[in-house]
């Protein structure tokens, strides 16, 4: 029996002997992509103490300075796509590397929560570059057969910076100032700059698709709007507000503005034609809706570990390690749940699952047992692995075999907006919540005092810190009041978890035929990630 392998080889000796080499260099470059936003999330509490801990940052500017990134980073993922092919996917890496790291380097000094929003915004102008660059040079370097081991590898360095990242945060937090948690990038840039000038070989799409700037720049001013209005109305507790209904208003039409134009455009940077398709569109309706869900509370559980239960960064990192650690343990074997139930049955009880831990989360109190929290965490990276490969099968399967690469880096757009919306939209239900409970315990306090103690629980805890013994009586009201604002925003979080797991059960397909499951399963974990 003879094997194909060698004749068929279309990498270059040289290039294939290191080629596990080059892996270990791209999952360097990817993990402080990802490892950056994770180490943000247990950073949040410390960011927004007052100087000269932190800078002081309200719960607005806060959901800015994870925003920025997401929305710069999420926009500009399918243009970074088309430029690599283009220019040459190792320029771009590096490219992408040197702003990435000098984002990094400029965000430590920050000196103001603008200072720190303009840089983050800046980081993921070079993150936009780095990840889809990775797996285009992956599929460079790999014979086909070994590209589903190169790339289950590669998705399983996503994993590891979720689970690494947080403890690394609070290790940091520990022994330096906020500054350290993004200083920490510049020598591993360094470091994956050096190993990918000697390592890597370059590579270009020899017919690369047009740029689409209009596109981009719609999608982008269309997204910072909408996010803007919604996050300035729950900053003012009035989403009736004539300039937060204006800027809402404004990001609704461009948004649809770009819809149009993608859809007559013969080179959109979005193809609205998949979404014709009803499996396809409820597939990324899950992929949203469960990361808009995921980020909110994420988002508020920092809070509620680091300000109410009185843990140090470090210890609030571990207490994440189990919603880590479920998502590495499941989402390899989820196929396996696909294959018995299909995956209308496991996405649906996935959603199921989210909802139920979200919906928790509103019965969390002071001295509710830490083990609880530690079993909520699991189940949500249990239902979190559940969701994530079944919709990605779909999303896969839905489309021809062409348009892999297109619906993949679709799904993670799709992520990346869910998730924003999700912080800017919880957070402000979060942050009227605070302020509306919070708000009539703080008469006693000097009148240029009360708006910014209302603003957030940090901030409260901060002027009663600064009015000394006194300040002391605002402590158990600020507890309440965020506590009650986290119950609320935990049962929305619950309700868009729910609309998420009824979409699917009407449009995802149920158990696929047995022979295309086996076909499409290459494709199934570079779409997972």
């Amino acid at each position: 029996m003879t094997t194909p392998a060698v004749p068929a080889r279309r990498i270059p000796e040289e290039v294939h002997r290191r080629r596990w080499a080059i892996l270990g260099v791209l999952m360097l470059s990817l993990l402080i992509v990802v490892l950056d936003n994770s180490i943000l999330n247990v950073a949040i509490k410390t960011i927004s103490t007052p100087a000269p801990t932190g800078l002081g940052a309200t719960q607005s500017e806060i959901e800015w300075a994870i925003n920025s990134y997401t929305l710069v980073f999420a926009g500009l993922l399918f243009t970074s796509g088309l430029i690599g092919d283009r220019l040459g996917r190792k320029k771009v890496l590096l490219g992408g590397l040197v702003v990435f790291g000098i984002g990094s380097a400029l965000a430590a000094e920050s000196g103001s929560p603008d200072q720190l929003i303009a840089y983050r915004a800046l980081m993921a102008l070079g993150a936009a570059f780095v990840m889809p660059a990775t797996l285009a040079v992956l599929m460079n370097v790999f014979e086909r057969e070994e590209q589903p081991k190169a790339i289950g590898i590669w998705a399983g360095g996503v994993g590891l910076a979720i689970a690494i990242g947080p403890i690394t945060g609070g290790v940091l937090l520990d022994h330096f100032w906020w500054g350290s948690v993004f200083l920490i990038n510049v020598p591993i840039v360094i470091l994956a700059l050096a190993l990918m000038v000697w390592l890597v070989p370059d590579s270009r799409d020899p017919n690369p698709g047009r740029l689409d700037p209009v596109g981009v720049v719609l999608s982008v001013v269309g997204l910072v709007l909408l996010v803007y209005g919604i996050i300035k109305g729950g900053e003012l507790a009035d989403f009736t507000d004539a300039k937060v209904l204006a800027t809402i208003a404004a990001g609704l039409a461009v948004l649809t503005g770009f819809v149009i134009f993608e859809k007559r455009s013969d080179h959109p940077s979005l193809d609205v034609s998949y979404f014709k398709n009803k499996v396809f569109s409820a597939a990324m309706s899950a992929i949203a809706l469960v990361f808009f869900a995921l980020m909110g509370v994420t988002f508020f559980s920092v809070f509620y570990t680091q300000s109410v239960r009185g843990y140090s960064p470090l210890q609030s990192g571990l207490l994440m390690l189990p919603l880590a650690a479920a998502q590495m343990i499941f989402a390899p074997r989820a196929r396996l749940v696909v294959d018995r139930f299909g995956n209308k049955a496991t996405t649906t009880a996935g959603l199921v699952v989210i909802a139920g831990t979200l919906a928790a989360f509103a019965t969390f109190e002071v001295d509710t047992p830490i083990w609880l929290l530690e079993v909520v965490f699991f189940l949500m990276g249990t239902g979190m692995a559940h969701i994530m490969t079944p919709t990605s099968v779909v999303i896969m399967q839905a489309l021809p075999r062409e348009k892999a690469g297109s619906a993949s880096a679709l799904s993670n757009t799709f992520r990346q907006v869910g998730g924003a919306l999700g912080i800017a939209v919880l957070g402000s239900v979060l942050s009227t919540a605070y302020r509306t409970g919070i708000e009539d315990k703080l008469s006693l306090l000097p009148a240029g005092l009360r708006g910014t103690a209302a603003e957030s629980i940090e901030a409260t805890l901060g002027v009663a810190e600064k009015l000394g013994p006194q300040g002391k009586a605002l402590v158990d009201p600020a507890n309440d009041a965020f506590l009650h604002a986290m119950h609320i925003t935990a049962l929305c979080g619950t309700g868009v978890a729910l609309i998420g797991a009824v979409v699917v059960a009407l449009f995802l397909p149920g158990r696929p035929p047995a022979r295309q499951e086996g076909k499409e399963e290459p494709q199934l974990v570079a779409a997972g990630e």
